[in-house]
């Protein structure tokens, strides 16, 4: 009976793991204790969106972020407006949809803010979907508008592409101006100008001396390495031509997509300049 009385008595003593929650607390405590309340979420501003949309891995998110801040409640001011489009247009653009990217610039462009570079926009879209007087038209605009220390990549810019479609005395008028109001990338520019040259069939001299100086400054890395390898190539330096033409289409190719669609122009030349240089080996 004492057994059975004492099994009794043990079955009817609650367990520790019954009687006590955590932290040593009876599970009635526990039951009473209030639950904690979700911390509600912080509202997110325009410049919270722009800043995500900047900081996004892919052209889809970048998009995403940007139209979640245009939508935002309230007032935009111009710069963030701005600003939003511009991440906008660069995710329609990297993802092809030239069109709509080039309708995005022309909205950011009205708004007033950096109107140069959302002509520079504009223009990229343009020539991207094959519209190259759109495109130039867009890149007049944006040397105009400019602040000075802006207005030489402008006229490079648009000296590139007069170049690319051989409209070459229009290229040497561009690119001079863009060589003469430069100073960081003057190197880069009168490389280009002295391409424009060959291209009209003039006579350029001091290939050598431009190309020596093209590769002693940054502006010589990247997009240096097209045009010097296409100097290379007018001055019958193949080997060199080939170097560089084959470490511009290469990092170009492994950058992002929309510098690539960006220099199809510039790519499209190279890989016909090497194939020239592999038919005459």
């Amino acid at each position: 009976m004492t057994t059975d009385s004492g099994q009794a008595r043990r079955g009817a003593r609650p367990s520790l793991a019954k009687r006590h929650g955590k932290g040593g607390r009876t599970t009635d405590e526990v039951a009473l204790r209030p639950k904690r309340r979700a911390r509600p979420r912080k509202k997110l501003l325009p410049e919270d969106y722009l800043e995500r949309a900047m900081e996004a891995k892919s052209a889809r998110a970048r998009g995403t972020w940007a139209l979640r801040g245009l939508a935002s409640a309230g007032d935009l001011d111009p710069t963030t407006h701005a600003m939003l489009l511009h991440q906008l247009y660069l995710s329609h653009f990297s993802q092809g949809q030239f069109e709509r990217a080039y309708e995005i610039a022309e909205q950011a462009a009205e708004i007033g803010v950096l109107p140069d570079v959302m002509h520079q926009d504009a223009a990229r879209a343009k020539q991207a979907f094959g519209d190259v007087d759109g495109a130039i038209g867009h890149l007049r605009l944006a040397a105009r508008l400019g602040p000075a220390q802006r207005k030489p990549f402008h006229y490079w810019t648009l000296g590139s592409i007069l170049f690319l479609a051989e409209r070459h005395d229009e290229a040497i008028s561009a690119l001079q101006r863009a060589a003469r109001w430069s100073t960081t990338e003057k190197p880069l520019y009168q490389g280009h100008l002295a391409l424009a040259k060959c291209g009209a069939g003039r006579r350029v001299r001091g290939l050598k001396g431009l190309i020596e100086r093209l590769e002693d400054c940054p502006a010589g890395q990247g997009y240096g390495r097209f045009v010097l390898g296409q100097l290379a190539f007018q001055s019958a330096r193949f080997a060199e031509a080939r170097a560089y033409l084959e470490a511009f289409v290469q990092r170009t190719e492994k950058g992002r997509s929309a510098m690539a669609i960006a220099l199809s122009g510039e790519l499209k030349l190279a890989r016909a300049t090497l194939a020239k240089l592999r038919n005459a080996s």
